[in-house]
């Protein structure tokens, strides 16, 4: 039986005193070969050197499990592992940590079950007879896997935000990689990621940090997936291909940028996690799922709301550092009414916020005139009496409100 072959082949190996848990994989990729007819399995050093499971399983392009091998003798339950390990749980649906002997299998970050292939005895790998049958079954189970329908927002921001971190973890660690490697042959043919952080550089911040990059990078692609499942009309289909097709036209730099990420040059070490979040939106019928959203929170719009419930699981920090706090639409609503009316009454502005009188005020300007000891030179100029300004605009609720509500109080007037 090819499972009692593996087993001996272990021995084998183990018995020479010279391995490690690089030395067991091509045993255990061969034989989840033989158990998963149909079954791609994929073993690429530089995608693992980068953060990636040691092993990625997909059936036709698409994702179907995630494998993370330790070397034989090494504790499961070991420190050293355990942030690894729970990053890994909480962002794969289907996921096997094993040490070529036990298999642990976790199901959208549950521990589902736990099996012993073999152990060691007086320095010998030993098949557990016992269980050989119903590790092929594990095995084959974990092949069939297709994944459940999500049907809670919240469960989506959990399980979206820690593919989100899990990308960023991998852009960082293919930058610094790059970095190190400037003249490997393997890290030229991937300059992707290191020439969009130039790009960033140049025409956003220029001073900004790889992992701040990979940070706005791995958000970005993550929230683009989820803005392009939003406008999907086909349930029963998703992939990274068909979301750069979904983007909307009114945001043209997401589609430019998802026009690399659906390409066949998208970066390798990055590519199986943008995939895996594609899985993740397949099994997830987000307009359904978001039906209800607004009513509890009076936000109407959940392309541009959702976003608080993302970076909350994302990054909590970030979140309130960043202000990101949504104000509910009926509150906005008002405070736009209430400022219209102050203006009217308290200030005699006749039409409020849509006010376009202005007044003469003195404005303090520095100067090179050395007649001005201070510096500055008070210069009087012509200014619209009401100005609107919002300097943690962050979606624009409040500027659009207003446009609104400026656009209601001139309906049907001549030229509106």
């Amino acid at each position: 039986m090819m499972i009692l072959e593996y087993v001996e082949a272990l021995d084998r190996q183990f018995r020479t005193g010279l391995s490690t848990e690089h030395s067991y994989r091509p045993l255990l990729q061969g034989l989840l070969a033989e158990l998963l007819p149909g079954v791609e399995v994929t073993n690429e050093p530089q995608r693992i050197d980068c953060g990636a499971p040691d092993f990625i399983l997909t059936r036709k392009a698409v994702p179907v499990g995630y494998i993370e091998a330790k070397d034989i003798g090494k504790p499961l339950d070991g420190r050293q592992f355990r942030e690894q390990f729970e990053r890994y749980r909480t962002s794969l649906r289907n996921l096997i940590i094993t040490d070529y002997l036990e298999f642990r299998l976790f199901r959208d970050g549950e521990h589902a079950a736990t099996l012993s292939l073999a152990e060691i005895r007086n320095g010998k790998v030993v098949a557990r007879a016992e269980n050989v049958e119903a590790f092929a079954e594990l095995i084959r189970d974990f092949g069939r896997y297709e994944g459940q329908t999500i049907r809670s927002a919240s469960k989506l921001a959990k399980m979206m935000a820690s593919k989100a971190r899990l990308l960023a973890s991998i852009i960082d660690q293919a930058l610094a990689a790059d970095e190190r490697e400037p003249g490997d042959r393997v890290a030229e043919a991937n300059d992707t990621l290191k020439d969009q952080l130039s790009a960033f550089r140049k025409v956003l911040i220029h001073d900004i940090t790889p992992r701040q990059f990979a940070d706005i990078y791995a958000q970005t692609i993550a929230y683009g997936m989820f803005a392009a499942r939003l406008h999907d009309p086909t349930l029963e289909d998703f992939n990274r291909k068909e979301a750069a097709e979904l983007i909307p036209k009114s945001n043209p730099f997401l589609r430019r940028l998802f026009q690399g990420i659906a390409g066949y040059d998208l970066d390798d070490r990055i590519a199986w996690v943008v995939d895996s979040l594609a899985d993740l939106f397949k099994a997830t019928d987000v307009k359904a799922l978001l039906k209800d959203f607004g009513k509890a929170t009076q936000q109407h719009d959940p392309i541009i709301h959702f976003y608080e419930t993302f970076l909350a699981e994302y990054d909590p920090a970030l979140r309130k550092s960043r202000g990101v706090w949504y104000t509910p639409e009926p509150v906005v609503n008002f405070i736009v009414r209430a400022v219209d009316e102050i203006l009217k009454s308290e200030f005699g502005l006749r039409n409020g916020l849509a006010d376009t009188s202005k007044t003469t005020v003195e404005i303090k300007k520095p100067t090179h005139d050395k007649r001005y000891k201070d510096g500055y030179v008070m210069e009087k100029q012509e200014v619209q009496k009401v100005q609107i300004l919002d300097p943690a605009a962050g979606t624009g609720t409040f500027l659009a409100e207003i446009v609104k509500h400026i656009h209601k109080g001139f309906e049907g007037q001549e030229g509106i």
